[in-house]
């Protein structure tokens, strides 16, 4: 489910000065993270206005707005607060015209107000409101940032994940979350995997509990949130079943209409799981950039098969 987010958040998390706006103003929720530069609409064409979303002026519109005559720039303020406008922003650190002033209190608007400039801050805050807003999809696993890389620990329940990733933690490697992973959506191919907030650094270990993994380890072992960029799924070895043992097979799992590579990894006693994925994170991020070495491998028993056949 998508969050809902305050323009009071929004103005916390990006630093953003309060210009004016009571705390009821800022308790107005933000429904889509696309931001409007009301340029047409300061010329009065107002057919097609997007007043559903946060209004953002910058020094485009502010020196338009200027060039009016006061009751034209009061008329045209007054159209643009509509009841599910949000609030408005202004870039630069510039002046506001005082009639957004009175209407904005007019229609208990909030208005904020940055230094950055317009397109930078327009696209603070679509990120940030894109990523809060996102459809959130709870999948059971536990994330852990491997090298840099995020792999998410799947696997059936008692199969030894948390275990797995408390030996990574204690090898250096950090927490995102443990148990149950939300995940969203930052872009069409990009997966975001972040703690629910009654999990955030805990982690649960079966015979003694629930630990918390930063007053354990420090801060270094936790961190907020992690693009999943490989699926490591743990199952019970079989000793009959055959298993990959060149790594020739492009496997994926599709987590919330996203497509990410997945390794197999056999558990039974004696093999050393957080070593493995250690090598199974460098060995993908080896992939990623150009070296592979299972066709390293192929291409050295192709040259062995031509060398042997012309003896």
């Amino acid at each position: 489910m998508a969050e809902t987010v305050k323009v009071g958040e929004l103005a916390k998390a990006l630093d953003l000065e309060i210009v004016s706006g009571d705390e009821k103003a800022l308790s107005r929720e933000i429904i889509t993270g696309d931001v409007s530069r009301p340029g047409l609409e300061l010329t009065g064409y107002f057919n097609y206005y997007s007043h559903d979303r946060l209004q953002l002026f910058g020094s485009k519109e502010i020196t338009f707005a200027r060039r009016m005559m006061s009751e034209e720039r009061l008329m045209i303020m007054r159209r643009l607060c509509e009841e599910d406008t949000p609030a408005f922003i202004i870039s630069r650190g510039l002046e506001i015209p005082e009639e957004m002033f009175k209407t904005c209190a007019e229609n208990q608007l909030p208005i904020l107000r940055s230094k950055i400039t317009t397109s930078r801050l327009s696209g603070q805050i679509s990120s940030f409101l894109d990523g809060r807003l996102a459809a959130r999809e709870n999948v059971h696993g536990v994330l852990v940032d491997v090298y840099g890389l995020g792999v998410l620990l799947q696997g059936d329940s008692g199969i030894g994940k948390s275990e797995t990733a408390l030996e990574l933690i204690k090898r250096g490697h950090r927490l995102i979350a443990d148990d149950r992973v939300n995940i969203y959506k930052q872009d069409e191919l990009t997966l975001i995997g972040e703690p629910p907030q009654i999990l955030e650094h805990l982690i649960e270990i079966r015979g003694i509990g629930i630990i918390d993994v930063m007053h354990l380890f420090g801060a270094s072992a936790v961190r907020g949130k992690m693009q999943i960029q490989l699926a490591v799924y743990l199952e019970s070895w079989e000793k009959d079943k055959k298993y990959d043992r060149l790594g020739t097979s492009d496997e994926t799992v599709e987590l919330n209409g996203v497509d990410i590579p997945q390794v197999k990894i056999p558990v039974k006693t004696g093999r050393n799981l957080s070593i493995i994925i250690e090598v199974a994170a460098m060995n993908f991020r080896a992939k990623t950039m150009g070296y592979d070495a299972t066709k390293s491998f192929e291409d050295r028993l192709t040259r062995l098969i031509e060398e042997n056949s012309d003896l």
